[in-house]
């Protein structure tokens, strides 16, 4: 028998549903919801082909906030972080080299041509 641990115990996700974690299952749930109400709503509008792209792209961003996760942030905490940095606090940061060889040798050098006249 073997019982597989972790190397990180922060990373342990408890499995409720189909071997997904309860966040993970309500946002797809919540996928399939969005994808059938689609599916029926423009089913007399749109041909099978086409409503299919639709569902699916509807559904998609439901299913992303359930398995998305980077840096250990959820979907909605990196977006925030992502609005936080590019519109709330936008910076533009310029890069300016400072050589200070040239420095000193422009100064050097006008000291000399000062000594010379």
């Amino acid at each position: 028998m073997e019982v597989r641990i972790n190397k990180e115990v922060r990373n342990y996700q408890e499995s409720l549903f189909f071997g997904l974690s309860l966040r993970q299952f309500l946002f797809s749930l919540v996928a399939v919801a969005v994808a059938v109400g689609i599916y029926f709503g423009l089913r007399p509008v749109l041909g099978n082909g086409e409503i299919g792209w639709v569902c699916v792209l509807a559904a998609f961003p439901f299913a992303l906030g359930g398995f998305f996760q980077y840096n250990g942030m959820d979907l909605e905490r990196f977006l925030l972080a992502v609005f936080r940095t590019e519109v709330l606090t936008p910076k533009r940061l310029w890069f300016r080299s400072e050589n200070l060889y040239a420095t000193l040798l422009d100064h050097a050098i006008g000291k000399e041509r000062l000594s010379l006249d």
